[in-house]
């Protein structure tokens, strides 16, 4: 350990615990009991920093390498700048820039590349290459990843708030393999739903090849932590046989949910983040009359692309476009 470094507090000291919000206007427009379970409040603004936490304080590596749409990479170069260490952090040149922006502010080194000339797993091995003492990880493939993750699962499930399914953003898996391994623990018997752009479709695909599928090239979907080309290893091993269903969520759903957790809950959610909402507007039917907690994961969406979608016109007055000819 070198002298700046800090001994690492154990994660449950370091987190916030997920914000609980019960928005009865919102239960009414939909006709389900809706539990929103946000991340925006935890450090760095997403979930993430409860698995790059986790990650930075147990590994012996000085530096660490990884590949990220932004909140990963955020709350890595965050979580190192807590122990004293380091990071480099592959990221698309279309990132958002409110993204790219505050992993310079925590610390971080940003590698920026264009993934239509070049993969981010391609650019992260050349690093590692040439920084043979770094730690290299994914930002949802690793052990150490879904443990911290599995946190999140704990605190859901000591709710006991009797939720027949939570629905949570799947990307490379790392959030809902991490919810799944947390509820396993405990003798609670919840259904998890995955809820996916329809244009990156990985899991859906995967469940019915039996088999991981990926992607021929980096979904351009709004929903930028989705961009993933398949489910991580380790991921895929839990989600196969755990994960209770899955919803293709269409970019304009997306947009949707994001229009209506600000108007009927009063929540800034990024595209990604909203993605577990969109899934009930998707399939309102399905989940009619049930209790369900949506895992809002993340909040950090560029103004520009937030105010967009916000006059997009999804959303008017008090009631929706086209979601009031679908409840």
């Amino acid at each position: 350990m070198n002298r700046l470094q800090r001994a690492p507090l154990p994660l449950q000291e370091v987190i916030r615990p997920t914000t609980i919000i019960d928005s009865p206007r919102l239960s009414k427009l939909l006709g389900v009991k809706v539990t929103l379970a946000s991340e925006t409040f935890q450090h760095t603004g997403s979930f993430k920093f409860r698995a790059a936490y986790n990650l930075a304080a147990r590994v012996s590596q000085d530096h660490l390498i990884a590949a990220s749409s932004g909140n990963f990479g955020q709350a890595l170069a965050y979580a190192c700048a807590l122990l004293g260490k380091s990071c480099t952090v592959v990221m698309p040149e279309n990132s958002s820039q409110v993204k790219v922006d505050a992993v310079r502010e925590y610390g971080g080194t940003v590698d920026l590349i264009n993934t239509r000339l070049q993969s981010r797993g391609e650019r992260v091995r050349e690093l590692a290459a040439s920084c043979p003492n770094s730690y290299t990880t994914n930002a949802y493939d690793d052990p150490l990843i879904i443990e911290g993750n599995a946190s999140l699962g704990e605190e859901l499930t000591a709710l006991n708030r009797h939720f027949e399914f939570i629905i949570v953003p799947i990307g490379g898996g790392g959030l809902s393999s991490g919810i799944i391994a947390g509820i396993r623990r405990s003798v609670r018997d919840i259904r998890v739903i995955g809820a996916e752009p329809a244009i990156a479709n990985r899991t859906v695909r995967s469940l019915q090849a039996g088999s991981i599928v990926t992607l021929e090239t980096e979904p351009q979907t709004i929903a930028d932590g989705a961009r993933t080309l398949s489910l991580g290893k380790h991921n895929w091993e839990i989600l196969k046989d755990r994960l209770s269903g899955i919803v293709e969520v269409s970019e304009g759903k997306i947009k949707e949910g994001v229009n209506v957790l600000y108007s009927y809950a009063n929540l800034k959610a990024e595209p990604t983040g909203a993605l577990s909402l969109g899934a009930l507007l998707m399939e309102p039917v399905r989940f009619r009359g049930k209790s369900v907690c949506c895992v809002v994961s993340g909040g950090n969406v560029d103004a520009e692309v937030y105010r967009s979608i916000l006059e997009s016109n999804a959303v008017r007055g008090n009631g929706s476009g086209d979601l009031t000819n679908e409840l």
